[in-house]
């Protein structure tokens, strides 16, 4: 299993999480087997959004005598009233949810408290403004949770959520398909099959923004529905119009900047297996160019998606990290330090470009190359 940073929380996660829905309905003993199977591949993420009280009890019993071995992603807001689960932006209800998440958890602290799905500008300004923020950051103060999230769907709340300096962790819903929708505070927009009937071009802007804004200002992402809710791996399902495997899905949502780790739903210990067996694909299978360029009604052409069918270059430049790195440069109209130093520390840089034209030849999208590393070296200086 392959770790990564969790932006700059000083947090480790494995690159593959795990979902919360393969532990409902479950009995102690079999969410038991759920921790043994992933402890046994070292994924060590679990995302909790459900306030479900069986499914925490089962999973502190689970977890009991190796919580250390694990990163709890504990959702603030997702409460359980009248037997059935409720958002709230009640501070008081947050609270005992909180603390009943606690308790059933058997634990004093969760890695990342995670404010419960916002897709509404109104409903993130209430946030902010009630109380519920103050909250997360008295309980980060007190090291009872060691990182602030915010699960959305929505680039323009992330965006500010990001941008504005509130949250270390941002959850959000990343495929290829979702990655093509303006923002909109309506989550079933998402899947709405009208949305993807006209031809449909490049990435939509912000939520290319977002990712690169995450990672410039080092905030992790944890991803959701990178399988589209399993659309995306269904021919006749998909609003691509042809099926991807789930490499491929994990993939595309690994490469997107900004990304720590893709939460899996394991509905059963099969599901857990075929997640892990990621890290042993090849670079073929893991390979989604071949697939998106094939897609009827959705181009990507001209836009670099960090898929490396450039390399090698003869210079050994790695194209795919100059570009990544000259559009973050873009999207904050300036060169951040951060990227500047990334920059410097890659082995070969973008002035070392002989114009071969073999990258251009190679990428599947058609990207002007040679242009972007003339730009980097601008930007950049060499």
């Amino acid at each position: 299993m392959i770790y990564r940073e969790l932006g700059n929380t000083g947090i480790k996660v494995s690159e593959i999480g795990m979902g919360c829905e393969g532990f409902l309905d479950k009995t102690p003993e079999e969410c038991k087997e759920y921790i043994d199977r992933m402890e046994q591949y070292g994924i060590n993420c679990i995302d909790m959004y459900t306030p479900n009280p069986d499914f925490r009890s089962n999973l502190g019993y689970a977890l009991k005598g190796r919580r250390e071995n694990f990163i709890l992603q504990a959702h603030i807001g997702s409460v359980w009233e009248n037997g059935q689960y409720l958002r709230t932006r009640d501070v008081e209800k947050a609270e005992i949810g909180f603390q009943d998440q606690l308790n059933r958890l058997q634990t004093d602290y969760f890695d990342i408290g995670m404010i419960h799905y916002s897709d509404a500008l109104d409903d993130w300004n209430t946030i902010k403004e009630n109380g519920l923020l103050d909250y997360c950051k008295d309980l980060k103060e007190k090291c009872i949770i060691k990182a602030i999230g915010l699960s959305s769907h929505n680039p323009q709340v992330a965006l500010d959520a990001v941008d504005g300096g509130h949250i270390d962790v941002l959850m959000f819903s990343v495929n290829p398909c979702y990655d093509l929708l303006p923002a909109n505070e309506d989550v079933e927009e998402l899947w709405n099959e009208e949305n993807y009937a006209k031809d449909l071009v490049n990435l939509d802007p912000e939520r290319q923004s977002l990712y690169e804004h995450c990672q410039e200002k080092g905030v992790g992402i944890t991803v959701m529905k990178a399988f589209g809710g399993g659309d995306l791996l269904d021919a006749s399902l998909s609003p691509a119009g042809v099926a991807l495997t789930s490499a491929q899905c994990i993939h595309y949502a690994l490469t997107r900047p900004g990304v720590s780790t893709v939460m899996c739903g394991g509905r059963n210990l099969n599901d857990i297996d075929d997640a892990a067996a990621y890290e042993n694909t090849t670079a073929e299978e893991r390979d989604y160019a071949p697939v998106f360029a094939s897609m009827p009604k959705i181009s990507w052409k001209g836009h670099c998606m960090y898929c490396s069918h450039c390399a090698p270059c003869p210079k050994e430049i790695s194209v795919a990290d100059v570009t990544k790195f000259l559009n973050l440069t873009k999207a904050q109209g300036f060169v951040p330090e951060t990227v500047r130093e990334h920059y410097k520390v890659l082995d070969h840089h973008a002035e070392e470009c002989v114009q071969c034209g073999s990258c251009e030849k190679r990428c599947p999208f058609e990207v002007e190359i040679i242009e972007n590393m003339k730009k980097a070296v601008e930007v950049f200086g060499y």
